[in-house]
């Protein structure tokens, strides 16, 4: 009898080599360590950072004061205060309704038949800035007691600070900002180095050469391996979100509906990671330079896309160039569809 000959199967080839991509992947432990217990950890670190009270007042003023004012002048004097300025309103609420602002005052000044100065204080804030509010109004009573010594030695009203009008928002937490960068880095490094080096090697073992001889098609090596670094990558960032939701309270403003977007848009940005790593695989001639080009798209955008801190902290000039970062975008997008109703 003949033996019988097995037809050759397009979707059995490419399960063959999906299985087999993703079984190696789960034998490299560094792959474990860099997707998900590397960002479980810096999360648990810098969200242990991010809950301590604040001590810096960032004050913006509803109206321009003129620098000379005295009352101004006296407010600065506040230990841990910051002026902040916007050219946008718009900007302006949303910080204060994320907590970035302390308050909002509005300082009108006026001058009695007496030719003494008022000053009528008005605060606006909202429950986002809690845990700084409460122990800035006792240094803005401190300014009154010395504005009203300094200005009259019969002071009566000569400041009014009147009671803040407090807004109730969503408490933004500190882990809402710090997640979403620990997504950005893990899929970052994990799928540079995955895809670089798994395609490196199999090109220089003669891997793919000897694909090349038998039926399985091009396509399916690529779909294979590519959709095993998917699956692997979607299965930590899921980890991480039900990790950082449950322990530590991430905001998921519509739960599943919200994971769910959060899941899409990291494959959109898992696909264009790994053409990155592709093109590096194919211009290589040593595995010793993936890392150094790898370093070199991921290390700037680690730094500066808001994935430990605010890109606010940079200069005007260099916070155009991280917005157009394609891990800034990433970051912010994440941001966005957790919080925003």
């Amino acid at each position: 009898m003949k033996p019988t000959v097995q037809q050759y199967s397009p979707s059995k080839a490419l399960w063959a080599i999906t299985k087999a991509s993703f079984r190696a992947i789960f034998e490299n432990p560094s792959a474990l360590i860099f997707s998900i217990l590397f960002p479980i950890i810096f999360v648990l670190i810098f969200g242990a950072f991010g809950s301590g009270s604040g001590i810096t007042y960032r004050i913006a003023l509803e109206k321009e004061v003129s620098v000379t004012d005295t009352f101004y002048n006296a407010l600065l004097q506040i230990p841990g205060i910051k002026m902040i300025k916007y050219a946008d309103t718009v900007e302006r609420r949303e910080d204060m309704i994320k907590g970035k602002l302390t308050a909002i005052l509005d300082i009108q000044k006026q001058t009695d038949t007496a030719g003494r100065l008022h000053y009528t204080v008005g605060i606006r804030t909202t429950t986002a800035s809690s845990n700084t509010i409460y122990s800035f109004l006792p240094s803005l009573d401190l300014v009154k007691l010395k504005l009203e010594k300094l200005l009259s030695k019969n002071a009566e009203d000569i400041v009014v600070v009147r009671q803040p009008d407090i807004e109730a928002v969503r408490k933004y937490r500190a882990i809402d900002f710090i997640l979403p960068g620990q997504l950005g880095f893990s899929i970052l490094f994990s799928t540079l180095f995955g895809i670089a080096f798994t395609f490196f090697g199999l090109r220089e073992q003669l891997v793919l050469k000897r694909f090349y001889a038998t039926p399985v098609k091009k396509i399916n090596i690529l779909m294979g391996i590519g959709f095993s670094r998917l699956a692997f990558q979607v299965l930590s960032v899921t980890v991480l979100i039900v990790f950082g939701h449950f322990a530590m309270n991430f905001t998921l403003i519509h739960g599943v509906f919200t994971f769910l977007q959060i899941l899409l848009l990291t494959l959109v940005m898992l696909f264009f990671l790994m053409g990155v790593g592709l093109i590096f695989s194919s211009v290589v001639k040593t595995d010793s330079s993936i890392p150094l080009l790898i370093n070199i798209f991921a290390l700037p955008q680690m730094m500066l896309s808001g994935t430990f801190f605010t890109i606010e902290v940079f200069p005007k000039w260099l916070q155009e160039i991280c917005k157009v970062l394609p891990l800034t975008q990433y970051n912010d997008a994440v941001r966005k569809i957790s919080l925003k109703d």
